[in-house]
């Protein structure tokens, strides 16, 4: 069992029914999954950029990439539909908490003058996103083997219906967010 899911178990559930006095510990919320998402528009003119990103966000996850393609063709950005311009990867489970664990004590820490990440960018209905400029924060990824620096977005989907309940859930989880 990973160790984040037992420290959910064992800590994170009676302190979330202690702080808003859920009746039924099925009613605690919980992290369903985690979505990473690079997006790359240079990948038009240059599609290696893309299996670079590929491979390193396989490497992050460990769990193969998916290539997505633009949904529809915008003239000013030269950009045809069906043409591959990012990748993503979805986790679940077990692999979804062995991620958040590495991502909160050893990627977090590893970004320059951090001082915790901001609590308002929950979208209302309890889901929480995380950009990034650079994949340089993850120790998986060696800095000499990079073709290009890249930011990824990190989707964090929890089965909270409000904002509160999944900062709450977060923070219990060992999120450092900013006071």
């Amino acid at each position: 069992m990973p160790r984040l899911k037992e420290k959910y178990l064992k800590e994170v559930i009676p302190n979330m029914v202690k702080e808003f006095s859920y009746k039924n510990i099925m009613e605690v919320p919980k992290v369903r999954k985690i979505v990473l998402n690079v997006g790359l528009g240079e990948a038009i003119q240059n599609i290696k950029l893309l299996d670079a990103a590929q491979k390193e966000l396989s490497l992050i996850t460990g769990q193969k990439a998916v290539i997505t393609k633009a949904k529809k063709s915008i003239a000013a950005f030269k950009l045809r539909k069906g043409v591959p311009i990012g990748c993503k990867v979805t986790l679940r489970g077990n692999m979804m908490y062995e991620f958040l664990d590495r991502f909160i004590s050893l990627a977090l820490p590893r970004i320059r003058d951090f001082k915790g990440i901001s609590g308002k960018s929950f979208d209302g209905r309890g889901n929480y996103s995380l950009g990034f400029k650079e994949q340089f924060i993850f120790p998986e990824i060696d800095y000499d083997k990079v073709e290009m620096v890249h930011g990824l977005d990190i989707v964090f989907c929890t089965t909270a219906k409000t904002d509160k309940e999944s900062k709450a859930l977060l923070r219990y989880m060992g999120m450092p967010f900013r006071n």
